[in-house]
Formats: structure tokens, C-alpha cells, sequence
């Protein structure tokens, strides 16, 4: 399979990575009304825990949009993807390690580390507009440490950010989310 190929079918496959977009940003923002409503650590618990069904809420949803939900299996950016969830580990070691020191921290280290993560997607679906998430999520990052920002402010920020983007993302994906409703 070719290059070009591959981002083809990974962006066929996912809506260009827009359903997944899109179930993170619901994550985050339950996560943020975790926080808002119960404890920041219950918050912390919902974006870990419902970290965990992103990818299959993002399989489902592109499926119930008439895409396959899944790759083709010789696709060699299928090990990309998936070896590219090691900086969330990475970041989520971090950012709950730090957040017993300074709990406000614990979404702005999220922020970067998911940031981070998504300008790896660019090679995966071929869509410079994931550069342009991972710097708005990394900047935001970091002006949530250096504004001193409330504990709930980048779950929002996360939420919010990533919802605007997937919408982005599904138009950019060739208008095709319209063609399968």
C-alpha cells in the first residue's frame, strides 16, 4: 500500500479522524462537568476512564455514519496510530503525578500531551488542521500554567476546542459526514 494510499484509507475509514475529534471533546467536557459538579478528582477519573472508549465510540460513530469504523489491516499507519497513544500514557503519568502537587495543572499537562499527539496526524490522515489542533491545545496548555487558570478551565478548553475541530474536520473530510446522513 502506498503512502498516499494509506492516509486515504485512514481518512475514508475515520471521517479523517473526526468522530474520534469529536467523542474526546464529549470526554473532556464530561469530564469538565465531573469537576463543575463532583470532584476534581472524579474529573480526573472521567477523562481517564472515558479516555478509554474514545477510540471505540470513534469506531462506532463512523460506522453509524456509513464508513467502515476500522482500516484496512495491511494499512501501515494503523501502527502509527496506535503507537502514538504512548504520549498519552506519558502525559497522563505526568499530569497525575504533578496534579498531587499542584492540582491545577493536571488539564493544562492534558492539553499538551494530547496536543502533542495530534500533530502525529497530520502523516496519519494527510490534514495539516490536526498542526494547527495540537498548537492550539499546546498553547492553551500552557497559558492555562502561566494564568494560573482554574482546575476545570482546560477540561472546557479541551472539550470545546476539540468539538470546534471535529466539525472542522468533518467538513474538510470532502463534505462526505453530509452524503452518509
Amino acid at each position: 500500500m502506498k503512502f498516499e494510499e494509506a492516509q486515504k484509507d485512514m481518512n475514508f475509514s475515520y471521517f479523517g479522524g473526526g468522530t474520534g475529534v469529536l467523542a474526546s471533546g464529549f470526554v473532556w467536557s464530561l469530564a469538565g462537568l465531573t469537576a463543575l459538579l463532583h470532584t476534581n478528582q472524579g474529573s480526573m477519573l472521567t477523562l481517564f476512564i472515558g479516555g478509554m472508549f474514545i477510540h471505540p465510540l470513534a469506531m462506532l460513530l463512523s460506522k453509524v455514519l456509513k464508513r467502515p469504523g476500522n482500516h484496512n489491516p495491511n494499512n501501515p499507519l494503523g501502527k502509527l496510530a496506535l503507537e502514538s497513544t504512548i504520549i498519552l500514557f506519558v502525559g497522563l503519568f505526568l499530569a497525575f503525578y504533578v496534579a498531587k502537587l499542584h492540582m491545577e495543572w493536571f488539564y493544562p499537562i492534558m492539553l499538551m500531551a494530547i496536543g502533542v499527539r495530534y500533530l502525529i496526524f497530520n502523516t496519519l490522515y494527510g490534514e495539516k488542521i490536526y498542526w494547527i489542533l495540537g498548537a492550539v491545545l499546546m498553547l492553551s496548555g500552557m497559558f492555562c500554567i502561566l494564568l494560573g487558570a482554574n482546575f476545570i478551565v482546560g477540561a472546557f478548553i479541551g472539550g470545546l476546542t476539540e468539538i470546534i475541530f471535529s466539525l472542522v474536520i468533518f467538513y474538510r473530510s470532502k463534505g462526505l459526514v453530509l452524503n452518509a446522513v
